[in-house]
């Protein structure tokens, strides 16, 4: 179990250049084929054989030691090991991002919202200030809305049990709404209300893994408003691109890490304690 993770390199094999013992290293938890069409296009992330390090075998975090290939390992040089797990969630968001078209500074002081501050909403968030956006989040949970303000990762948040989430978006941007929505929370709802929160023209993005169809008015959502709303999955080649950005201090991800396990906890303090909305990411420790 176990596909967020960081270690040090105990060992390399023949032909290894890019990677030395002693260095701190993240790894991207693919495990892909190489031959399908996806992989021979460069998008090897939607490889027909597709499965995770940590989730469809081979390890993963929750082992001590861990074997991979050397393509798959980016070393994080002076990121504190705790923070650099978190690179493949934030890895995650990026994606999203870039796959919108929003992963550069052309749209620096733009709008942006934000459905759900889960840890994927969060570090969309973090990912999205870094790229100069003003960002709104939306988020039932107090302790995760207080949660986005402190990071910094959001300017405003919102409540949408108590407040309309059109009606503050609307004047929080004087009318303009937002240029790009994400939906990092997989809630039907949810992705209706950023729908409608998203300006004409504008694009909306779903992160979130959603369990079952999802039904809407295409004639008056997308095409009389001409969004465009898209969906990504993973990551591809993100990792060396987000393990820059909290090197170079646009993102910190220190206030993520809520608390840090052992091993032989993990049940009660990692699994039970999730259902408390004022974590967002347990580390769990193999020493």
């Amino acid at each position: 179990m176990g596909h967020e993770f960081s270690g040090v390199v105990e060992e390399v094999g023949p032909g290894v250049t890019g990677i030395s013992v002693g260095d701190h290293v993240v790894v991207e938890p693919f495990m892909v084929d190489g031959t399908c069409p996806s992989c021979n296009r460069g998008d090897y992330h939607l490889c027909d054989q597709m499965g995770f390090i940590g989730i469809s075998g081979r390890g993963g975090g929750l082992s001590e030691h861990i074997v991979v290939e050397e393509r798959w390992v980016h070393p994080t040089g002076s990121i504190p090991l705790d923070q650099a797990a978190l690179i493949e969630p934030l890895a995650v968001a990026h994606h999203g991002i870039a796959h919108a078209g929003y992963a550069n500074t052309d749209h620096e002081g733009e709008w942006a919202l934000v459905g759900g501050a889960g840890p994927i909403g969060l570090l969309t968030g973090a990912v999205l200030k870094a790229y100069g956006m003003k960002v709104i989040i939306s988020e039932p949970s107090g302790a995760r809305r207080d949660k986005a303000l402190e990071a910094g990762v959001a300017d405003h948040v919102v409540n949408p049990l108590e407040e309309d989430l059109h009606e503050k978006v609307t004047e929080l941007t004087d009318g303009e709404l937002v240029s790009v929505s994400f939906d990092a929370a997989g809630v039907p709802q949810v992705l209706q209300d950023l729908i409608h929160a998203t300006r004409p023209a504008g694009r909306i993005e779903v992160l979130a893994l959603h369990m079952h169809p999802y039904s809407m008015d295409i004639m008056a959502d997308l095409t009389m408003k001409e969004r465009v709303i898209g969906s990504s999955i993973g990551y591809c080649n993100d990792h060396p691109t987000v393990i820059k950005l909290v090197q170079d201090g646009k993102v910190d991800l220190a206030p993520f890490i809520t608390s840090k396990i052992k091993a032989e906890n993990v049940v009660e303090d990692g699994f039970n304690a999730l259902r408390n909305p004022q974590e967002v990411k347990i580390l769990v420790s193999m020493d």
